[in-house]
């Protein structure tokens, strides 16, 4: 899996941002272009600490680690997977507005020091920074190929 860390995927997932048709529908899932713009900001949001996500508790701990790997390997996400609460979007959001949030929040993920420690997921635990690129890299390319971007 590619990492916002390298520079080389950080520009192909601009470009692809760049490309989102905010009047075309999804292939799947109910979030609209700009609902989709304002959820792939929450999970950049975390690893760079302007969002915090609720501790599951110790049940659901236990079996989100199971699922921990699943988050930065080589296998593309499934459709319509269920998503943390804190993420959803139904509100309607202003495409242009929540496109170059996004676009910032990225740069500043990948300004990011590579040899220092990013924060321990408030779910999933621990991930190596390595981790961490991957999984943001995965989550945004999951997304804008619901977009056909």
């Amino acid at each position: 899996m590619k990492s916002l860390f390298s520079s080389e995927a950080y520009s192909e997932i601009k470009q692809r941002i760049e490309k989102v048709d905010p009047n075309k529908p999804p292939e799947w899932g109910k979030m609209n272009a700009p609902q989709m713009m304002h959820h792939c900001q929450k999970p950049l949001e975390v690893v760079l600490q302007k969002k915090s996500v609720n501790k599951p508790n110790p049940f659901m701990r236990l079996l989100m680690k199971t699922f921990k790997g699943m988050m930065y390997n080589d296998k593309p996400w499934k459709q319509s997977l269920p998503t943390a609460k804190e993420f959803i979007v139904t509100e309607p959001k202003d495409f242009e507005k929540e496109k170059t949030q996004l676009i910032s929040l990225l740069e500043e993920f990948n300004q990011k020091d590579e040899n220092q420690p990013l924060p321990t997921h408030p779910v999933f635990g621990s991930f190596t920074n390595e981790q961490w690129g991957k999984m943001q890299y995965k989550h945004l390319d999951h997304h804008l190929r619901q977009f056909g971007a």
